[in-house]
């Protein structure tokens, strides 16, 4: 079998074709352009709220602290779904089991002593109707919730509020690629490139501290949703009329 020697010529093509593509490359990066970017935001009111419900139990033993954890959650679940709450809307985000100990002084002379455990075990749920959410705040807590209460205010479908943003957005950008065309005495040409970053905003958060929790069963706890804010930003390119 036998080696065949490189073609001069052909590597030669090759070589030549290389640069001109890079030639051209180049060149088309050189072309006269305008380039802006324009951003606008509109808001919506949410329509759902998502809850992070924790419920955490100690006992000397994992088996204890397990069995009274298990027993309050499901209790939490049950009334959820008392309440109208789709099994979608219910999920289980996290579930742990973690001794616990203590550490007599001094440190570096005597080892931890394992003195219990700990079981949290945390439910997602998806509240569809906000009408409900002081009601099953205040019901989680009496049944046995003590840790977490968060809630993200959302909106499941926002999308009506993007395309708001985004043409407007846009035509912050041709006003911008206007004006600055206009301030430099050229002519704006044809739209050359377009493209968008969205801005979807972290969901409104409500916060229940254990203080709190603790007093929840006294009354509905009074929940305020406010709006959310969807922010578009585009970038634009333009030629330039020559």
């Amino acid at each position: 079998m036998s080696n065949q020697s490189p073609n001069p010529l052909g590597l030669l093509i090759s070589a030549l074709a290389l640069m001109w593509l890079s030639v051209s490359a180049f060149a088309e990066d050189l072309t006269p352009q305008i380039r802006v970017s324009g951003q606008a935001e509109a808001t919506m009111a949410p329509d759902m709220a998502t809850l992070q419900l924790t419920v955490m139990r100690e006992a000397a033993t994992a088996r204890t602290a397990l069995d009274d954890n298990s027993a309050a959650m499901a209790e939490v679940i049950a009334a959820m779904r008392d309440a109208g709450l789709a099994e979608k809307d219910l999920q289980t985000t996290n579930f742990s089991i973690q001794p616990r100990y203590t550490y007599p002084k001094p440190r570096n002379e005597n080892p931890p002593e394992l003195v219990g455990y700990v079981v949290r075990n945390s439910l997602q749920v998806k509240v569809r109707d906000l009408g409900k959410l002081g009601v099953l705040l205040d019901t989680s807590v009496s049944l046995g919730v003590n840790e977490g209460g968060s809630v993200q205010f959302g909106n499941d479908d926002p999308s009506s509020a993007l395309s708001e943003a985004r043409v407007r957005a846009v035509k912050d950008a041709m006003a911008k690629a206007r004006t600055m065309a206009d301030a430099a005495g050229v002519a704006l040409g044809n739209l050359l490139e377009l493209s968008d970053q969205t801005h979807i905003p972290a969901p409104q958060n409500y916060r229940m501290e254990r203080a709190v929790m603790a007093d929840a069963a006294a009354g509905s706890v009074p929940v305020m949703a406010g709006e959310n804010s969807y922010r578009v930003i585009v970038h634009a390119s333009y030629g330039i009329k020559q």
